[in-house]
């Protein structure tokens, strides 16, 4: 059998590369993973990290480690989502040593979205931890210990990761809260989706004041129509869609609102590499994955 070509790290994609490139993969909800194996299949050579996420929008699926085993074994780069609304500080741990010993080397450390959004509203909700105290308890382990001081039998080598909200309103109080994700130590950030490139170039003014160093790649969401950016306005926290793009959406005929999505997309993306205003991007496809490389191509990546 021929040996399988195998990503580069990450961590080392960082240091060396001048835009980022990363997408998201998103679980399937059920145990058919022939779905996920052709989008990892489709992507893996296409982009710099594939990005799991955990049980998103409070909705219970497959589970970003599963997920992430799968890209390792088909040659990609995974890099692990963990959010504090399943596990307490025991489980987080267990389930960070397990990926480490399996050669899951990225972890992106977010709170979770509340129950309340998600499909299975009588959970209870956990968050033993913020995400500035999971940020903390990576860099524990990555010292040779757990989190009560116990020594390791075996050390891990994570690269950190956190999120920010560009368009929050108001802002001043994210800002505070990713001071402090800085201030715990990390390699890198994902935003979430970003539409105003004005508003966002005003956040990186700030952010890179706070923090010169880390990498910052700017959150992008395909809009497939004009009703999924007015849904996004009205119902997600921290997203905002300029009313131009909205029009721009409307005005695609009938069937046609992805490629429009894929254009705006690809246009935005080629700014922000071209101005220089970020590190890199972050492509969430939700469910069409497929896309991803469309959009990179409209980017001219």
């Amino acid at each position: 059998m021929a040996k399988r070509k195998m990503a580069k790290a990450f961590r080392e994609r960082l240091k060396t590369k001048d835009f980022i490139i990363t997408a998201e993969a998103g679980p399937v909800k059920g145990s058919n993973t022939q779905k996920m194996i052709e989008h990892i299949e489709l992507l893996k050579d296409k982009i710099d990290g594939l990005n799991v996420t955990d049980n998103q929008s409070a909705v219970m699926r497959y589970p970003s480690l599963g997920t992430c085993l799968l890209i390792k074994e088909h040659g990609g780069e995974p890099i692990l989502q963990i959010t504090c609304r399943d596990r307490n500080r025991l489980a987080i741990q267990a389930d960070l040593l397990f990926a480490y010993s399996r050669g899951i080397n990225n972890v992106l450390c977010l709170t979770g979205d509340s129950v309340d959004v998600g499909d299975h509203k009588e959970a209870k909700p956990v968050f033993d931890l913020d995400s500035a105290q999971l940020i903390h308890l990576v860099h524990t382990l990555n010292s040779g210990k757990d989190m009560v001081e116990n020594e390791l039998d075996g050390k891990v080598d994570f690269c950190i990761g956190t999120s920010a909200t560009p368009s929050a309103d108001p802002i001043e109080p994210q800002l505070i809260k990713f001071q402090k994700k800085l201030d715990a130590g990390v390699d890198f950030v994902q935003t979430q989706a970003i539409y105003d490139l004005n508003e966002f170039k005003r956040f990186m003014e700030q952010a890179r004041k706070m923090d010169k160093k880390v990498k910052i790649l700017a959150g992008m969401v395909l809009l497939v129509g004009a009703k999924m950016a007015a849904y996004m306005n009205e119902n997600v926290p921290g997203v905002f869609v300029p009313q131009d793009l909205i029009d721009e959406l409307s005005k695609a005929p009938k069937g046609k609102g992805i490629l429009k999505g894929i254009e705006i997309a690809g246009r935005l993306i080629r700014q922000i590499k071209e101005e220089k205003i970020c590190d890199g991007v972050h492509i969430m496809a939700i469910g069409r994955e497929e896309r991803v490389p469309d959009i990179l191509e409209a980017a001219g990546l």
